[in-house]
């Protein structure tokens, strides 16, 4: 009998039930380089935010618009949007943004009309710094008409007049930006950047409440959050920047999971990790609209001429490198527009692998190789520093396969690499580098590629670096073409403009396309309602449906 006492509470412990985990640990292989939602547009600061900040509206799995903020969708039909004579005779828009009732900042201010009017006002002012002002830089004016009700009033005819970003809380930051009077002086000292864990910043499912620069953020569910209440008492963003110790940490518990968005694994690696372990993890491959290219400085001397941007492209063989590294999983990109993308035009073709036409390129701009093998002009080596994120070995990788088949037509590439939050926040950010930069850009399904593209995204001094055309293209067709694809409101018409800007990119080159991603998610098994977007928007806007089994 004493035996059967003793073993009762060993058999109650076998008998208990196994509890879900409330912690959630993820690792990424970056760290933002700021926490301004319009302040350097990097995927892992992205990223980080959805956990904790909500746009008004996004897209969802499905690619379709909905409100996250809003209680519905503006349109024509609905009376939300109308169409409006503005005093120049011109055609304008009014568009009508109603809150979700019961909506708070994190330290239980309700967010309001207000905070709309204050992010469109600081948006406007070039001293803010924006390198982000999309979709605020569309409205000219914001009419409160109460709490819950805002009027952006837009000086022309947009298509995306739906989409509205994430707001600002006026309430913190509209002192701070009052006070900030020099140029610049408000990216020093926006809480956002100062002191991330103040709760008022955040309206999201969770606060940030602990932040270690180059580290971690800590975020724990927002107390005043009125939508469902989050499965995770705590979500820990932990940085590993060299991806295969991030792998290490995977595979020995220490994280739970690696991020997706191209900030986590490498796509070999997580093919790779597949093979080892394809029973422990949860993989998922989610193409997306992300392509990953080489940003080209454009007002250099050797890259202002358009033959040599062509020779790069050609020299490329970037179907055989795709195919030996992503097994075929992420295809051959021809512009930034993603066969996938509504408005892809298929008859402008990814550019062929062209060794003998790349060599014809240069020597009709003058470039002639040297003793060594490198191409000389004017006794000038065809030299170019190429740079990308350090510790990504993925990336790293494809440098020196690039590299090499640059080579063979004559053109020497230097490989300078920098950790992202240096690349991204200093680097691009005033376009400093000198020749060429390996990384990812996302977009949206309606977004233009203004902010990549346009001549008034060209980051400046005049601009305080607000914007991000880091090539610093610029041209009259491609701006005549954002303009058209951004106030066209018949498909099939914008899809003409969206057409002759993929012509305009194929034409001048302005990056060199590589490749869509396909975005490699690694989860644990127990994790559940995870769904991968690939749209431009990030999964972590609907993780407060995650929960663990």
């Amino acid at each position: 009998m004493r035996r059967f006492l003793l073993a009762l509470p060993f058999l109650a412990m076998l008998a208990a039930p196994v509890h879900a985990k409330d912690e959630l640990v993820i690792g990424a292989a970056q760290f933002p380089p700021s926490l301004h939602p319009a302040i350097d547009p990097t995927v892992i600061k992205t990223y980080a935010l959805a956990f904790v900040q909500r746009p008004v509206s996004a897209y969802d799995k499905d690619w379709k618009p909905v409100c996250l903020l809003c209680t519905e969708l503006p349109s024509l039909e609905n009376g939300l949007a109308r169409i409006e004579d503005l005093a120049d005779g011109k055609k304008g828009m009014a568009v009508t943004l109603k809150l979700k009732p019961g909506l708070k900042w994190g330290d239980g201010r309700p967010v309001t009309a207000r905070d709309i009017a204050f992010t469109l006002k600081l948006a406007q002012n070039p001293d803010a710094g924006f390198s982000n002002t999309y979709p605020w830089e569309r409205a000219a004016s914001a009419e409160v008409v109460d709490d819950a009700t805002a009027v952006l009033h837009l000086p022309r005819v947009l298509s995306d007049f739906m989409m509205w970003d994430q707001i600002l809380p006026e309430h913190l930051e509209g002192p701070v930006a009052a006070a900030a009077a020099a140029p610049g002086a408000y990216i020093q000292t926006t809480l956002y950047n100062r002191a991330p864990t103040t709760p008022g910043l955040w309206n999201g499912p969770w606060i940030m409440t602990g932040y270690q620069s180059g580290s971690q953020v800590v975020m724990e569910p927002n107390p005043h959050w009125s939508g469902p209440k989050p499965a995770f008492r705590k979500v820990t963003l932990r940085t590993i920047e060299n991806t295969a110790a991030l792998q290490a940490n995977l595979l020995s518990g220490d994280i739970d999971m690696v991020a997706g968005e191209g900030v986590g694994l490498t796509i070999d690696q997580a093919l790779a990790l597949r093979k080892q372990a394809p029973d422990r993890f949860t993989y998922t491959f989610q193409p997306s609209l992300t392509y990953e290219h080489i940003d080209l400085k454009l007002d250099s001397p050797i890259l202002s001429d358009v033959r040599v941007r062509r020779a790069l492209l050609s020299a490329l063989d970037r179907q055989t490198m795709v195919t030996r590294l992503f097994e075929g999983l992420q295809p051959v990109a021809a512009t930034w527009v993603n066969p996938l993308h509504p408005m892809h035009d298929k008859t402008v073709a990814a550019a062929k692998f062209d060794l003998p036409g790349a060599k014809k390129l240069l020597a009709d701009a003058g470039w002639t190789p040297g003793p060594d093998g490198v191409c000389r002009k004017d006794g000038q080596r065809l030299s170019i520093k190429f740079g990308t994120t350090a510790g990504n070995r993925l990336r790293e990788l494809e440098q020196q396969v690039l590299q090499n088949q640059w080579k063979a037509a004559c053109i020497e590439a230097t490989i300078k690499n920098e950790p992202a939050r240096t690349l991204f926040g200093e680097t691009l950010k005033r376009r400093t580098y000198t020749g060429a930069i390996l990384y990812g850009w996302s977009s949206t399904v309606s977004e233009s590629p203004r902010r990549t593209l346009g001549t008034d995204q060209i980051p400046s001094q005049a601009n305080n670096y607000g914007g991000a055309n880091y090539p610093g293209f610029s041209n009259a067709a491609m701006d005549a073409g954002i303009a058209q694809v951004e106030s066209e409101l018949d498909p099939e018409k914008a899809s003409t403009g969206w057409a002759a800007m993929q012509r305009v990119y194929a034409e001048q080159v302005p990056a060199l396309p590589l490749f869509f991603r396909a975005d490699p998610h690694i989860t644990p098994k127990w994790l559940r309602g995870y769904q991968p977007l690939g749209n431009g928007y990030y999964v972590g806007i609907f993780a407060e449906q995650w929960t663990s089994q």
